[in-house]
């Protein structure tokens, strides 16, 4: 049987070969942990490539994604369903082996990444994921939930700012099953980083609160295997395993240079490391013995097997815990969530109290989060502005649980974190701030939405209606740079009504996150007949129909549905009928069918008016070359509402005026 450094230099050879194969790639990472990676997965790793979505599986996360050639190694190796004719075809068309890993399409990959100190930071969601869990289900006796989150990740994880924030509230969180090991090779693509990064990096986690272990030679088994033991016993905190490495470990004339990062080593440089490493194989050549080292099915079955005795004995003594835990873990909604739903759109339709959209979802939350135990809710420091926490919701403190998080002002990790939470299973996350501060997030949005997790996103303050706080925090912009993200549905809803259906879509939506922009200031009152809830889950519906055939249409979004309507009822006692098209989620409406959206903006009806406290620019397709747009092009004033609204044209006259062009056209 081949000893360990025969096993690591397994990786380092299907690694250095498959990136040289596409002719692109990173092969310094993967030969550079491969050592710590032979332990890990050898010694500690608790998983079964049988079936890759156990419940009770550790947790494997490269953050530092480039070097994905060590986890499809490690994944084909163990015995995953991956193939070496997807390794040789690593960062082609259609493979299972893209140049970072992604997350849906190859079997073991827990998460995407590749955008440096977001895996870290899924990571953190991932096991606190575990930590509540194991609270809610957990019985002496009974470990349910008992597994470790373990991430690679390197200096560049740790340089971009995403790493503080969510690394910090790991520490205060108190998240034992954390482990982390850096790859402390002191290489990055500009070269060495002493020029750029000289933080006291261990330093920095103690003061987070972690357990830090310090220089660890990353390419010694016995030290790394001791700091792994080391890890697992901590009990509340968690911990960082500061490995000294070299990038490119076995190149002889590469090893220890930014070269090896991010190309292919080069035929000549390769067949230098096979005679280093003494590797006598052809590319690709893996001989058997190597395969029974790293084989982990057999490991895999039995470590299921005894946790599939350990639930079914659970089962027998707990049954309402175990089909919940078995329910959640799956992503099913209650089986009663029709009705729970049901009987809140029904009053929400009957709504007669004007109330801000943040306030209408705060009103949908304390309907129905306390009977959606999977509820996992939070803010990044805007909890009495963003109305986030429901009646009940219990804030969550370090080893009590709780279904509220206080994130701390941490937009972007917060973001990551929910991520992480969605990836893990049991939960529905969602989080909040104020919509301009999207942009500090948006990466993370970018990613729940390559990976289509359920991650919702609730955004306040949705635009210049903000008022005294002025252009730095009045959203203008943003609203219609969400909706340009692929897979991402952004919802503006005008009323209780549309806030409740939006809270619905999102929460059903399986297949992609949802974001969620929301007003400060109240919102009109609209009339609301049955038929209509169903309607605006399409995203677009006629709200005001004239009472002969419509001349023209208002199409609006949000707090703007109020001035629409009034606009069209003035309208209509001068002679002229106009339509008011609610459309809180673009998105939505432009995947109906033909008919459907024909029947809501007919092509006969050229003119056409959007009105939005935002850009105008997305608007512009669906008003037509006849149509006429009424935004905000530019950034806000700092002064009341009322008076910003009335200084950029949102006032029933303008609006009026706007019309009356139209008509004469």
């Amino acid at each position: 049987m081949p000893g360990r450094l025969e096993l690591a230099n397994a990786i380092r050879a299907l690694s250095m070969d498959a990136v040289q194969k596409a002719n692109s790639g990173h092969p310094g990472m993967p030969m550079g942990m491969a050592d710590i990676a032979e332990v890990l997965w050898n010694d500690f790793l608790r998983h079964n490539p049988a079936d890759p979505a156990w419940p009770n599986r550790d947790r494997f996360v490269i953050s530092n994604g480039h070097g994905s050639m060590l986890l499809y190694s490690l994944l084909h190796l163990s015995g995953y369903d991956l193939p070496m004719s997807e390794l040789k075809n690593f960062r082609q068309l259609h493979s299972k082996t893209p140049g970072h890993p992604e997350y849906g399409m190859t079997p073991g990959v827990e998460t995407t990444t590749g955008p440096l100190g977001q895996g870290l930071s899924n990571a953190v969601g991932m096991a606190l994921a575990e930590q509540l869990l194991a609270k809610t289900f957990n019985r002496d006796g009974y470990a349910l939930v008992d597994h470790h989150t373990y991430v690679f990740c390197g200096d560049g994880c740790l340089m971009e700012g995403i790493s503080h924030e969510a690394c910090s509230l790991a520490g205060t969180l108190g998240l034992s099953k954390l482990v982390m090991f850096y790859d402390d090779n002191g290489i990055s693509i500009d070269g060495e980083v002493q020029g750029w990064f000289r933080d006291d990096t261990p330093g920095r986690f103690e003061a987070y609160g972690w357990q830090v272990i310090r220089n660890v030679d990353g390419h010694n088994p016995v030290e790394v295997k001791k700091a792994i033991e080391t890890a697992r016993k901590s009990a509340d905190k968690p911990t960082l395993i500061c490995c000294k490495t070299i990038i490119g470990w076995g190149s002889p004339n590469k090893q220890g240079k930014e070269s090896s990062h991010g190309a292919a080593l080069g035929e000549e440089e390769i067949k230098l490391v096979r005679q280093t490493i003494k590797w006598p194989y052809a590319p690709f050549e893996i001989p058997g013995e190597f395969y029974e080292g790293w084989s982990a099915k057999a490991k895999g079955a039995k470590v299921q097997a005894e946790w599939d005795s350990l639930y079914a004995r659970y089962a027998k003594e707990f049954p309402e815990h175990a089909a919940e835990f078995t329910r959640r873990m799956s992503g099913e909604l209650p089986a009663d969530w029709p009705a729970i739903i049901g009987a809140f759109l029904a009053k929400a339709a009957a709504n007669d109290k004007t109330m801000a959209t943040r306030k209408s979802s705060k009103t949908v939350l304390d309907a129905i989060a306390p009977k959606m135990p999977e509820m996992l809710g939070g803010s990044a420091d805007l909890t009495e502005s963003n109305l986030t926490k429901w009646e009940g919701a219990k804030a969550l403190t370090p080893g009590n649980g709780g279904n509220y998080i206080y994130y701390g002002v941490r937009e972007f990790g917060m973001s990551a974190v929910i991520n992480g939470l969605a990836l893990h299973g049991g939960f529905i996350p969602f989080g909040g701030t104020f919509l301009t501060f999207s942009d500090y997030a948006r990466n993370a949005l970018r990613m729940a939405c390559l990976m289509k997790i359920r991650s919702i996103f609730v955004y306040t303050h949705d635009s210049i209606g903000l008022g005294e706080d002025g252009p730095t925090h009045q959203s203008v912009e943003h609203v219609a740079s969400l909706r340009l993200i692929p897979g991402l549905e952004t919802w503006r809803p005008a009323d209780l009504l549309e806030t409740a259906v939006a809270w619905q879509q999102a929460i059903e939506r399986k297949d992609g996150p949802t974001a969620l922009a929301l007003t400060r200031q109240n919102t009109d009152i609209q009339k609301h007949p049955a038929e209509h809830a169903a309607l605006i889950a399409r995203g677009g519906y006629v709200l005001w129909e004239p009472a002969k055939a419509a001349e023209a249409i208002i199409i609006a979004t949000g707090s703007e549905i109020g001035l629409a309507v009034k606009a069209a009822q003035k309208a209509g006692e001068t002679g002229h009928a106009v339509r008011v098209v609610s459309m809180p989620c673009v998105e939505r409406f432009m995947q109906q069918d033909a008919k459907y959206r024909e029947s809501v903006l007919p092509a006969k009806v050229t003119r056409r008016l959007s009105i939005e406290a935002g850009v105008t620019w997305g608007w512009r397709p669906l008003v037509g070359s006849s149509g006429d747009v009424l935004g905000v092009d530019r950034y806000g004033e700092s002064a009341p509402a009322p008076a910003v609204f009335a200084m950029f044209g949102f006032t029933l006259e303008n609006v009026l005026e706007k019309l009356s062009v139209l008509f004469k056209q």
